[in-house]
């Protein structure tokens, strides 16, 4: 299992944690930020394969802002899977 920690940017939230295994994830944790949003997305996305979350949270937005929590989590699943190649 592997565990991923970042910083997210431009969004409320200050850190998010995931765990992958066999290319699927398999916890989600976002500290700071819209606690039901970040239950939603939680919900939504363990045992969902990584790149279908991916394709399902990228692009988008909150509000006026041109990123969310949803599309900095997408973000950092494709560089994930970009340093993991």
């Amino acid at each position: 299992m592997e565990k991923l920690e970042f910083k997210p940017s431009g969004v409320c939230s200050q850190k998010m944690i995931v765990e992958i295994e066999d290319n699927k994830i398999k916890k989600y944790q976002s500290i700071g930020g819209c606690p039901g949003n970040s239950l939603g997305i939680g919900a939504l996305v363990v045992g969902m394969e990584v790149d279908e979350a991916i394709k399902r949270l990228e692009g988008i937005k909150c509000g006026f802002r041109p990123t969310s929590c949803p599309d900095q989590l997408a973000k950092n699943l494709k560089q994930y899977k970009e340093n993991k190649d």
